[in-house]
């Protein structure tokens, strides 16, 4: 049987980017629709493509290799470091910088391939979620334009996660766009 604290908990949406690189797509507009927070791992690229994420979504992000020009505001580092949903995320554009042993859930970006999987922290005390959502503007695999999306609540228990694929639909007339799973757990 739940406990209280557990099924009092709201169930919070995360959306995973990288690597938009100016270029904010419809499709990847509407996917975020709804989301509670947009984690950006990097490669942003354009100060409005950031504020239009901003007006969908509170946004955390940190900086890639091509955002050196840009000035986002307090709190856009390199790695960035944020505690949300009962959890310790980490942010940074290349996967080999990230520390595992200071967060519960590591995004990165900059080989526009994505990834989920799950790594025992150093000293193997835990395991750490590592995501890589891919890119939705520059895709890298054959799977095409790719976003990440995690279901946490909010006591910090990972209920979900998956790279979500930007598809063009085949079916009808008009140009709609649907969302497919490449990876489910």
């Amino acid at each position: 049987m739940a406990s209280n604290a557990t099924r009092g908990a709201r169930v919070l949406r995360f959306d995973i980017v990288s690597d938009t690189h100016g270029m904010l797509s419809d499709e990847l507009l509407d996917a975020l629709q709804g989301a509670d927070m947009i984690m950006h791992a990097g490669d942003c690229c354009v100060l409005e493509d950031y504020r239009q994420l901003c007006s969908i979504a509170p946004v955390t992000m940190c900086l890639g290799n091509n955002d050196w020009g840009n000035e986002y505001g307090p709190g856009v580092e390199r790695v960035t470091r944020t505690f949300r949903a009962g959890l310790r995320w980490q942010l940074c554009h290349y996967e080999e910088r990230l520390d595992l042993s200071t967060c519960d859930v590591a995004i990165c970006g900059h080989s526009h391939r994505p990834f989920i999987r799950w790594e025992k922290s150093p000293g193997g005390t835990r395991e750490v979620l590592v995501m890589n959502p891919g890119s939705p503007t520059y895709p890298r695999t054959a799977k095409g334009p790719t976003m990440g999306r995690i279901l946490v609540r909010e006591n910090g228990k990972i209920l979900h996660t998956e790279i979500v694929e930007l598809r063009q639909s085949k079916e009808g007339d008009d140009g709609g766009w649907s969302f497919t799973r490449l990876f489910r757990w």
